[in-house]
């Protein structure tokens, strides 16, 4: 785990907390980020948009990057999830050390073979919640919510030993986000609120250990708001799923245990929450 200071533990495992230190006595960290910076290239500058940040997330944690617009935090939430890649520092997820002996490109161009890599990397361990939904509008809930099973990476160990399995397991995330009743229904006849219950249980489909969301009641009225944070936060109690937000929702900072404030790409503190 990256730390800023020295930080002290007692023995009965009680966070201890000082200017955004934290330390979790017997606790595994799910995500590592060590000294990360993001520079884009505009012409012949680099802007950067992440600047030498170092934290990480424990297990089962419901954590958020919090910052106003433009802060970085949407940036630093698609370096985790391996959507875009670090100019420079270290990562590392559910102890898979990723750019360990990569040389990470200057431009857009990805070798193929760290391609490969990511891409198997975010299949298992990642899924992902975006404002928008992102549902596939031509299936139906049943088939958005299966649909990421059918990219999990060929050298990766079956989820499942049945089609019977794998089906009694995509019933029931639908079941658990309450939308049984809509199984064989298409997007563009569910609400708002539906919808975003239907991303949900996709990103757990894979049973990927950590859950990413960016602004997931941005594009929802008030009460189906609270209505989608209760139910991430239920299943991040039940099902140990460690959830990782980019918000600026007071809301749903409020209900973390784990909050990374950031301003202007660096990181400004961090708190710990019983």
């Amino acid at each position: 785990m990256v730390y800023n200071l020295i930080c002290l533990c007692n023995t009965t495992g009680v966070s201890l907390s000082l200017t955004g230190v934290s330390c979790y006595h017997a606790r595994m960290s799910i995500i590592e980020l060590e000294n990360v910076s993001k520079k884009y290239q505009l012409g012949r500058l680099f802007v950067p948009a992440v600047n030498e940040m170092s934290f990480s997330v424990n297990k089962g944690e419901f954590a958020a990057i919090s910052g106003p617009s433009g802060s970085g935090k949407s940036t630093l939430l698609n370096i985790i999830g391996l959507i875009d890649l670090p100019s420079s520092g270290r990562l590392v997820i559910d102890g898979i050390d990723v750019y360990s002996g990569c040389t990470l490109p200057e431009g857009d161009k990805i070798p193929r073979a760290l391609d490969t890599k990511i891409t198997e990397i975010r299949s298992l361990h990642i899924g992902f919640i975006f404002q928008n939904f992102n549902l596939i509008p031509v299936l139906n809930i049943y088939e958005n919510v299966d649909l990421p099973l059918n990219f999990v990476g060929n050298d990766a160990a079956p989820l499942f030993k049945s089609k019977k399995e794998r089906a009694d397991w995509v019933n029931y995330l639908i079941e658990t986000v309450g939308l049984s009743d809509w199984r064989t229904h298409k997007p563009s006849e569910l609400s708002g609120g539906q919808r975003q219950r239907v991303a949900i249980a996709r990103a757990l489909a894979t049973r990927a250990p950590v859950i990413l969301a960016d602004e997931p009641t941005a594009n929802l009225d008030s009460k189906n708001g609270e209505q989608i944070l209760s139910l991430m936060q239920k299943l991040n109690r039940e099902l140990s799923t460690t959830f990782i937000f980019s918000t600026h929702d007071k809301r749903i900072v409020d209900m973390c245990n784990h909050v990374i404030y950031i301003l202007d790409g660096h990181k400004v503190n961090e708190e710990f929450r019983s």
